[in-house]
C-alpha cells in the first residue's frame, strides 16, 4: 500500500519520468563525414525498435529529449528543443530533424566543460522529471574553458547525471594505438566527466561505430529507470 501510494505521488506530481539531453562534439577533430555519421547515427539509433519502446513505455510519465552540439566555451547550438516524445512519429520527427540539420560553422576548440555546464543549464529547466540525465559524446579532451573537474565539481549537488559516449579514432590501421587512444579517452572521462550515481561510459570505435554505440547508451540508460533511481519532487 505505501509503495502504490508512493507510485501515486510521483505520477501525479511530475510530468515526465526523465529528461534527456545529448550533447554532440562538432570540434575541430570532427569533420564533416564524422558531422553526418553522429547526427545520422543518432538518428537511426532512435528509430531502432527497442529504443522507441523503451521511450515510448510509460505514456503517463513521459521522456523530454534535447539536443545540442558544442565546440568552444561560446559555441552550443541546440538542434531540438524540448520534446515531449508522447509517440512514433515525435520521435520520427526528431530523427528526420537531425538528418536534415546542416553543419554550421563551428570554431575548433574542445570545451568540455562548458558543454557539461550547458547541458546542465538544460537539464534545471526540468525539475519536475523523476530523472535528469545529459549524454555527452566526445572524440577528444578539453582544450578550452573551465576544465571539466572544476564543473564536475560544481554540479555534485545539481541532482542530475552525466554519461559519456566516448569516440574513438577511426583509422583501424592505427592497430593497438587506437585501443590506447580510446582508453585513455574513456579514462579521462570517467575521472572528470560523469557525474552520479550508476553513471557509465559508453565507446564507439570511430564514427562508423557511433549508431550502434548509441543504440546501446539509450537503451541501457532507458532500462535504468528504475524505482530505486527515481528523485521525486518534494510534497
Amino acid at each position: 500500500m505505501v509503495l502504490f501510494l508512493c507510485l501515486l505521488a510521483g505520477s501525479l506530481s511530475a510530468q515526465c519520468r526523465q529528461a534527456l539531453v545529448l550533447g554532440l562534439d562538432v570540434s575541430g577533430s570532427v569533420d564533416g563525414s564524422e558531422y553526418r555519421l553522429q547526427l545520422n547515427g543518432l538518428a537511426a539509433a532512435m528509430r531502432q525498435p527497442e529504443v522507441m519502446q523503451l521511450i515510448l513505455s510509460n505514456p503517463e510519465a513521459p521522456v523530454r529529449l534535447a539536443v545540442f552540439e558544442w565546440s568552444e566555451p561560446r559555441h552550443q547550438r541546440v538542434l531540438i528543443e524540448w520534446t515531449t516524445v508522447q509517440s512514433p512519429d515525435d520521435i520520427l520527427k526528431i530523427a528526420q530533424t537531425l538528418e536534415a540539420s546542416p553543419r554550421s560553422n563551428a570554431p575548433l576548440g574542445t570545451a568540455v566543460g562548458s558543454a557539461m555546464l550547458f547541458g546542465a543549464n538544460l537539464l534545471a529547466d526540468q525539475g519536475n522529471c523523476w530523472k535528469r540525465t545529459l549524454d555527452l559524446s566526445g572524440d577528444g579532451k578539453h582544450n578550452l574553458g573551465p576544465h571539466p573537474r572544476e564543473v564536475k565539481s560544481a554540479l555534485q549537488t545539481a541532482g542530475i547525471t552525466i554519461n559519456g559516449l566516448v569516440v574513438g579514432a577511426d583509422d583501424p590501421n592505427n592497430g593497438d594505438k587506437r585501443y590506447v587512444q580510446v582508453g585513455e579517452l574513456s579514462a579521462y572521462y570517467k575521472t572528470w566527466v560523469i557525474l552520479g550515481p550508476n553513471a557509465f561510459i559508453e565507446v564507439a570505435l570511430g564514427f562508423d561505430d557511433y549508431e550502434a554505440a548509441m543504440t546501446r547508451k539509450l537503451i541501457r540508460e532507458l532500462k535504468g529507470l528504475s524505482l530505486s533511481q527515481l528523485s521525486l519532487p518534494n510534497q
